[in-house]
């Protein structure tokens, strides 16, 4: 399967991309979400320490690199999200439209399962 790596700059996104390629997966891009005006976020859904070495990644890889910014705001805390403007979460689910986009429509041989 073709993935996108979502990637901190942490050690746990590292592994679980080395996981990714020891199960056969296929990893054709990197994302990542980068705080906004500052290097460190207290977020409910990101690591956002280390994120300056991602670019290295990337190229390291020969992947291409996808990056949003986030301010970091938990809008909605419930167990039970639901799309809210404004929220964190929804920094990701951006980024992630983008990438599909690129991926899917602008490189149609491309494909992304997940």
């Amino acid at each position: 399967m073709r993935v996108v790596a979502l990637i901190s700059g942490g050690k746990d996104s590292c592994y679980n991309m080395m996981k990714c390629v020891a199960a056969g997966h296929e990893v054709v891009a990197l994302a990542n979400i980068q705080p906004k005006g500052k290097d460190e976020l207290d977020s409910f859904m990101y690591q956002t320490v280390g994120h300056e070495g991602i670019s290295l990644y990337a190229e390291a890889m020969g992947l291409p690199l996808y990056r949003a910014y986030t301010l970091g705001k938990a809008v909605d805390k419930s167990m039970a999200y639901a799309p809210t403007e404004g929220d964190e979460v929804e920094d990701l689910y951006y980024l992630l439209k983008r990438v599909q986009y690129a991926l899917f429509v602008l490189q149609d041989e491309l494909k992304v399962e997940a």
